[in-house]
């Protein structure tokens, strides 16, 4: 049976307009995004089974092009829409962030670094540069490392913070384990940034684990 054969209520699109995007289940929402099924299978049954092979929404959103259009169902048109989406998604949030003291949205902050960071296959150590008012000034990728580590190397920090003119940091790095949990090493890297920077009069206001669908601020450790 074809989706537009199942009741109207219970079709993916016409229960999002009438209930909300909320009301869908992943794959519902999935079956929205993809449009099409295969043949004997709607769009909700791929993407039923694209969920089970990759384990989930996050892995499949995060997956490489190859992976992704290897499984049935997928393929390049599909993975060029979804990376647009998700590019938009960050924009998004991004403009939200700029508007104003990041202090005062500390969620949308973490939602964008989430964005850039989560289901990596290696470490990346980032930072959001900010103004004397806690604007953001730009966010960069600062490092990239292994699947369980990445070098940090605090000079050229220092000449990152001074060549974008900020008077703050956030720093933020992923644990492609998933678990969002700062290692002794991560304690260590932060409070010798926040040492080397104070010399040129920059604040790191925190520094973020990100993991699967988790984040771990040092600062409200009190590990700082």
């Amino acid at each position: 049976m074809t989706i537009k054969e199942w009741p109207q209520s219970e079709r993916p699109r016409e229960k999002l307009l009438l209930r909300g995007a909320s009301s869908l289940s992943d794959a519902e929402l999935l079956a929205i995004f993809i449009q099409t099924g295969t043949a004997g299978k709607s769009a909700v049954e791929v993407a039923r089974d694209a969920l089970v092979e990759f384990g989930g929404l996050s892995p499949l959103l995060v997956a490489d092009q190859q992976t992704f259009c290897a499984t049935r169902g997928l393929g390049d048109a599909k993975y060029s829409a979804l990376q647009a989406a998700l590019e938009i998604s960050r924009r998004h949030v991004f403009e939200t962030v700029m508007q104003g003291d990041v202090l005062s949205s500390p969620e949308h902050v973490r939602h964008y670094l989430s964005l850039h960071l989560t289901g990596l296959g290696h470490e990346v150590f980032s930072g959001l540069f900010l103004d004397n008012r806690h604007r953001v000034i730009e966010y960069r990728e600062l490092f990239r490392g292994t699947i369980d580590s990445a070098a940090v190397y605090p000079r050229e920090v220092v000449k990152r913070c001074l060549s974008s003119n900020a008077a703050a940091v956030i720093f933020a790095h992923n644990h492609p384990s998933g678990v969002a949990e700062p290692s002794d090493t991560d304690v260590r890297l932060t409070r010798k940034l926040v040492d080397a920077l104070a010399l040129i009069d920059v604040r790191v206001l925190d520094h973020l684990i990100i993991g699967q669908g988790v984040q771990t601020s040092l600062a409200e450790r009190g590990l700082m």
